[in-house]
């Protein structure tokens, strides 16, 4: 009995990182705000203008108290990084087909982009 216990165990140990690991597979974005009035988002350092539907991991750098950067789409209003926060934080998310516009609330009429996702 103690035989066959064994080789399970071992098995079992080792499907679960590889379980663990399948779920964290999301494209890296990076975005920027500031420190001037720019807001940027970019995949391997080019702009985007569209992407294919899935996750992905957006990181993004503020360099001004005086902004924030949101993303906004059909289900979505995330606050990535808030007023006054400077610095940089990172979210998973998943986007779906639609289109949608990341900003910078206070500067809404000229800090915005926007991504297809198709």
């Amino acid at each position: 009995m103690i035989r066959r216990l064994v080789p399970l165990a071992a098995v079992l140990a080792l499907a679960v990182p590889l379980s663990a690991q399948a779920g964290t597979n999301a494209t890296k974005l990076v975005g920027t705000v500031g420190p001037g009035f720019t807001i940027t988002l970019k995949k391997g350092g080019q702009k985007i203008v569209s992407l294919p539907a899935g996750r992905y991991t957006i990181t993004v750098t503020d360099k001004s108290a005086i902004h924030d950067f949101r993303l906004k789409g059909p289900g979505m209003n995330k606050v990535i990084t808030g007023i006054s926060f400077v610095g940089t934080k990172t979210v998973t998310v998943t986007l779906k087909r639609a289109r949608y516009t990341y900003v910078c609330t206070p500067h809404a009429s000229f800090m915005k982009g926007t991504v297809t996702v198709k």
